[in-house]
């Protein structure tokens, strides 16, 4: 299956003047109107790493020993940062895809998704150099779809991801082509992004806190009663985003679930938990 762009429709000459004389075949004309990215990390062996186009740093060479890493995290998030971390230690490697500002997908030498998220941040605490590469918003959520496998590939109207060939492989926005890249897999397949990119959670091992469960005190169930004092006193604290993060620990849910369905960041929730337990408004069980 040859895949087609939407975008291969000429556009109309203007009234009564003729069309300008070109040497070049549609399909030439509409290949250089295409991109041909370059990848960063040629022949890297993570899937995430082999498709990353090449895009020079706006930070480079960050270390443990003067930048925080969650802090930074926390200042990409809040600025909707596009782009990839790239840590580096010796021979070993990781690669985080941000969308949004979100953590979304990860690679390293052995794991994919939140275990490879935690060993990028177990490499920095070990002293790795930390680059972060900005992407475009379309580029980043192509890739957002790169996992530990490629899927038979089906080219749809509105399919966004990225298909791989043994030629090269293509970028892909609703249907339409809007990149390539020569990097290769030896087979066909498809990485398909997701509609909205999800959010990777921490493991269990670097942030049990997320997975644990809270009962409410006292004070915290009068915390979520608009008719007392308490309630007054939480809410000119923490908010609506506050009462909401409560009332999901009320219900039952961890910080890593609440997390993942309400499409909220664990550093952001990671000092409300320490505060809700410092406080009095929840224990954990």
């Amino acid at each position: 299956m040859t895949p087609q762009s939407a975008s291969e429709k000429a556009a109309p000459a203007a009234s009564g003047a003729p069309a300008p004389a070109s040497s070049a075949s549609p399909s030439e004309e509409l290949a250089e109107l295409i991109p041909e990215l370059t990848p960063m990390f040629p022949g890297a062996s993570p899937f995430l790493a082999r498709f990353l186009p090449h895009s020079p740093p706006t930070y480079a060479g960050l270390n443990e020993s003067f930048c925080d890493l969650h802090a930074f995290l926390k200042y990409l998030h809040e600025h909707s940062w596009y782009g990839y971390l790239y840590a580096v230690l010796g021979d070993q490697t990781a690669y985080v895809l941000l969308f949004e500002g979100r953590t979304v997908t990860a690679a390293a030498a052995s794991a994919t998704g939140e275990q490879a998220l935690g060993e990028l941040l177990n490499l920095y605490e070990q002293g790795a150099s930390l680059s972060a590469h900005p992407l475009s918003p379309a580029y980043a959520h192509v890739l957002s779809g790169i996992g530990s496998r490629a899927w038979k590939f089906n080219l749809t109207e509105d399919f966004t991801g990225l298909h791989a060939r043994p030629t090269g492989a293509i970028f892909y926005v609703r249907g339409e082509i809007v990149a390539t890249l020569p990097a290769t897999l030896p087979y066909e397949g498809a990485f398909p992004a997701p509609l909205r990119p999800q959010t990777l959670i921490l493991p269990r091992s670097l942030a049990g806190w997320a997975h644990h469960h809270y009962n409410l005190t006292l004070r915290g169930r009068d915390g979520m009663n608009a008719i007392t004092d308490v309630y007054q006193v939480f809410r000119s604290e923490y908010g609506a985003p506050g009462i909401a993060f409560l009332r999901a620990l009320g219900e039952k849910l961890t910080p890593a679930e609440y997390a993942m369905r309400s499409d909220a960041a664990l550093h952001d929730l990671e000092p409300m938990v320490h505060s809700f337990l410092k406080t009095g408004y929840i224990r954990e069980v």
